[in-house]
């Protein structure tokens, strides 16, 4: 008897043993036999099971790219339309172009009659295929080379994005509370793929990972073409999807074009802070302090006259400084500069404090003519631009010139955002054949500074279509120099009144002065060499240095001024050349190179 239960005890315990040990056994045989890739699978597997877990606690990826997604209006298109799809919308881009706050919900549309969609494409094609086939064979061989050009550094980084779109328009499919296992599963590749590309925008950059984490979409989005076979409705949701996103993307540049619009019109903290402290300084001066040499120069006709018009310190010394250290006879240089009255105080202590070599310089108030505001101060409020500085006072007082400067035959005028790298007084020499203004034109197709007459002009008027040429050239402010007795001559000063109340009643020019400009010297413009006046330096970053090397002076015309911080920043070390840093006003307001 207790031989028998010995036995059974045995039996018991080796039936256990061979239950327990053969699985283990079995499986461990199983992993020998597997290569490399099956053991990553199965780690693959292992991991995927972690992050499902997490995918239910933090909801995985958020739909609001697809829900809610506000379509285009769909086109139905008959087969004989063989017009490009994207040109439908081109009226709604140009009206959008024109006002950017009037939003239509307009678009390149499909229709739902596929079948006929299909008929046009292979309409489209079998010509083409006709062609190809009647062409001898090298020439189709060395067409397909051209057509097979090397492979984008970025191919599978586009690839992989691509899926995660297509994986978010599956996802729209499902009901918006679906917790289902696949909508868990995509959820979780979606958030996968994302992870693994990160900010990668190169191929080189992806990892192993990344490509692993690629092939696992792949099944989940062939999975999900078998569980949703229908192609329209992936068709409209991407349709949405991409019409969604161009949205977004044309807010976004009209903000963007509207905050550079802003930051050029705000006056940077550093040179507020400059103005404050040379104003200050400047009332602390004795009257007889206030005076500045030389000033017995300013009518002489014989020597070089130079006019700038600006409420900024130190773009207007920059011009000055770069005029004079230029010049080969600075000693008949005489610089008229006029600002408004809240800046002349710091204007004058500057160059009080900094005075320009042997050149004469003179300041002077907008408000210290008398006549001007008989003349120009109703007609100011006819100009309704909504940028202050193109109806500015000091932006249109180039105009009055030959009233500012009695005595004076010849000026050169300068904007205050150039900079002189050649000597300016051979312009004196210049035969301009009794015009008026002689300037550099703007009239080459082609070039950032091409303009035309009727790009700022309504040439559809008759009072406008009668007078001037739409295809006559256009030239450019920053540095004109004018013959002030052909000016008086002619009174084109009364001319330009002329335009500007015509403007005022009727819509005939954008605001600002340069239309009104190319209307008043119509017929009194000479063209000249084109290496006196570089343009673009404040919006084409395109310029070469040897096209800046071979200008007398660059202009930094545009928003991207160089004393602000947008300022394209390899073309300002020619303007800071020309700003002491090392003042002590300039370091104690923070103003760095």
């Amino acid at each position: 008897m207790r031989l028998f239960r010995r036995c059974s005890r045995i039996s018991i315990l080796s039936l256990l043993a061979i239950s327990v040990f053969t699985p283990v056994f079995l499986l461990s045989f199983r992993l020998k036999n597997l290569n490399s890739d099956a053991s990553r699978d199965f780690v693959e597997d292992l991991s995927i099971l972690k992050h499902r877990i997490d995918a239910q606690a933090n909801s995985a990826v958020q739909q609001e790219e697809v829900e809610g997604l506000k379509g285009p209006h769909l086109v139905v298109y008959r087969d004989g339309d063989h017009g490009s799809l994207v040109s439908l919308d081109e009226n709604d881009r140009r009206h959008k172009a024109e006002n950017v706050n009037l939003l239509q919900s307009n678009g390149a549309t499909y229709g739902g009659q596929e079948q006929s969609q299909r008929n046009l494409s292979e309409q489209k094609v079998s010509p083409y295929r006709e062609k190809e086939k009647s062409r001898p064979e090298g020439v189709q061989h060395s067409r397909s080379i051209q057509s097979h050009p090397r492979r984008p550094l970025d191919e599978k980084v586009k690839e992989m994005k691509d899926k995660v779109i297509r994986a978010k328009a599956y996802l729209s499919f499902a009901p918006p509370d679906s917790n289902s296992h696949f909508v868990k599963e995509i959820k979780l590749r979606i958030k996968e793929l994302e992870r693994a590309m990160g900010d990668v925008t190169k191929d080189s950059g992806l990892s192993r990972r990344a490509t692993q984490k690629m092939k696992a979409m792949d099944g989940t989005l062939l999975k999900a073409s078998r569980i949703y076979p229908d192609c329209s409705a992936m068709v409209n949701t991407l349709r949405a999807m991409t019409y969604n996103a161009e949205e977004q993307l044309r807010s976004q540049r009209d903000q963007t074009s509207f905050l550079v619009q802003l930051a050029a019109r705000t006056t940077p903290k550093g040179l507020h802070c400059l103005s404050m402290r040379l104003t200050t300084e400047y009332f602390a001066l004795q009257p007889e302090e206030r005076e500045f040499p030389n000033q017995h120069k300013l009518q002489d006709p014989d020597l070089y006259h130079f006019a700038v018009f600006s409420d900024n310190v130190l773009a207007c010394s920059v011009v000055v400084n770069s005029t004079v250290s230029t010049a080969k006879d600075p000693e008949k240089i005489v610089f008229h500069i006029v600002t408004d009255s809240l800046n002349l105080p710091a204007m004058s202590m500057w160059f009080l404090m900094n005075p320009p070599g042997k050149a004469t310089i003179q300041i002077q108030s907008i408000d210290g003519f008398e006549w001007l505001s008989i003349k120009y101060n109703e007609d100011q409020q006819k100009q309704k631009g909504l940028d202050p500085r193109y109806a500015s006072a000091l932006n249109h007082l180039r105009f009055y010139l030959p009233d500012i400067f009695p005595s004076v035959n010849k000026i050169v005028f300068l904007d205050h955002d150039v900079v002189v790298r050649k000597d300016l007084t051979r312009l004196w020499h210049i035969n301009i054949k009794g015009k008026v203004n002689g300037a550099v034109e703007t009239c080459v197709e082609g070039e950032p500074s091409f303009r035309r007459m009727d790009m700022f002009i309504n040439f559809t008027d008759p009072s406008v279509a009668t007078r001037f040429d739409a295809n006559t050239c256009t030239w450019a402010y920053g540095m004109n120099v004018f013959d002030l007795q052909e000016w008086r001559k002619r009174n084109l000063t009364a001319l330009y009144h002329k335009y500007l109340e015509l403007g005022s009643k009727r819509r005939l020019l954008k605001a600002g002065s340069l239309p009104l400009g190319w209307m008043t010297f119509y017929k009194h413009t000479h063209a000249l060499d084109r290496t006196w006046h570089l343009l673009g330096l404040g919006y084409d970053s395109g310029v070469t240095r040897a096209q800046i090397e071979q200008a007398a002076v660059i202009h930094y015309d545009g928003v991207m001024k160089p004393w602000l911080d947008l300022g394209i920043q390899k073309y300002k070390s020619y303007w800071n050349k020309h700003v002491s840093y090392e003042h002590p006003y300039l370091q104690q307001c923070n103003l760095h190179e």
